[in-house]
């Protein structure tokens, strides 16, 4: 039996996604569930001028309506890429960085959004060194009408897992009883404020793990991996 952890893709998303990735054995990414407007599903933040800055992959026509599988990504990931390089080319850990972002973003106009958000997940993780399992929710064999926590507890049983583990915001969509009904471990992650330099400017927590990669070679970062606490 394993940890589990289940949550939809993000676009590089904070700090906090790779610890909870990093703390199980098994990592689902949910692809098959509706798409969140203005959520952070195909956008993030970056640091310019100093500044929190939102970026946003273009979609086509998205909505609340459709499956995050069934999304085609639009086309300014070259507009993306260039932002980025403007933003960070003086930062120390600038060519790593931006080689990873660019594998995951060069040539994507007109791609699936599942495939790439899978795609930039499996690449962080392996420049991370990051050995946990990866599946997406589109592939398992499971009811795909069950809804919220019915269809997580599936999840976990049909990949034969004991204990679940769920961002700290995730706390009050389970119920611990349930789980404890079917035999699932329920705990929850919650990340650390994490600091580092920046350039010059006052720390902006709560970036896009591309701002701390720019900043952090990867011992530094492998360790920022184990800053959290499990309630």
């Amino acid at each position: 039996m394993s940890k589990i952890a289940i949550m939809q893709p993000y676009l590089f998303p904070y700090i906090g996604y790779w610890q909870l990735i990093n703390a199980v054995d098994i990592f689902v990414i949910l692809d098959d569930v509706n798409y969140i407007n203005k959520g952070f599903i195909n956008r993030n933040f970056l640091l310019i001028n100093n500044q929190k800055f939102k970026f946003t992959l273009e979609l086509k026509s998205a909505s609340q309506n459709k499956i995050i599988k069934d999304i085609i990504i639009g086309n300014n990931s070259e507009k993306i890429l260039k932002t980025i390089l403007f933003a960070y080319r003086k930062s120390p850990y600038f060519e790593n960085a931006y080689d990873l972002v660019r594998e995951s973003l060069e040539g994507i106009n007109g791609s699936n959004l599942s495939d790439v958000l899978f795609n930039s997940i499996s690449k962080v993780n392996s420049y991370l060194r990051i050995k946990t399992k990866i599946f997406r929710s589109r592939d398992l064999d499971i009811n795909k009408n069950l809804k919220g926590q019915d269809k997580i507890i599936q999840i976990c049983k049909s990949l034969n897992s004991s204990h679940y583990i769920n961002n700290i915001s995730g706390s009050r969509l389970y119920d611990p009883f349930t789980f404890s009904k079917n035999e699932i471990g329920l705990n929850f992650l919650k990340a650390k404020v994490i600091e580092y330099k920046q350039f010059n400017n006052d720390f902006v927590p709560y970036l896009s793990i591309i701002d701390l990669l720019m900043f952090n070679n990867l011992e530094k970062t492998r360790k920022m991996l184990l800053n959290y606490e499990i309630s």
